[in-house]
């Protein structure tokens, strides 16, 4: 998730990334970091048929630098496009899922 200006990144884990979306989008965690930065757009993600590989990926990915995120980010959607939304998946590109 990014905000308008795309100067924050943050990295999550769901069961649900379209509800998940629109919790970020309507500020319903009040205090949240997503909430205190305006993280509204989902610009990246992955998707996992393991929970606890997930898990151990969101722990990988919070411990790299800034500008390794953003290369990842840049190598599936170069443009950061918004994916996700709280109306569904803009862009569901297959080759984002791991096991």
């Amino acid at each position: 998730m990014t905000n308008k200006y795309k100067t924050v990144l943050y990295i999550g884990v769901t069961n649900n990334l379209v509800r998940r979306v629109h919790e970020h989008k309507n500020h319903l965690i009040k205090s949240s970091f997503t909430d205190r930065y305006n993280l509204e757009y989902c610009i990246y993600y992955e998707e996992f048929v393991y929970f606890d590989l997930a898990i151990k990926r969101e722990k990988e990915l919070k411990k790299w630098s800034r500008q390794k995120k953003e290369a990842l980010i840049n190598k599936k959607n170069p443009e950061w496009k918004e994916l996700v939304n709280e109306k569904g998946f803009k862009n569901r590109d297959s080759s984002l899922c791991s096991e």
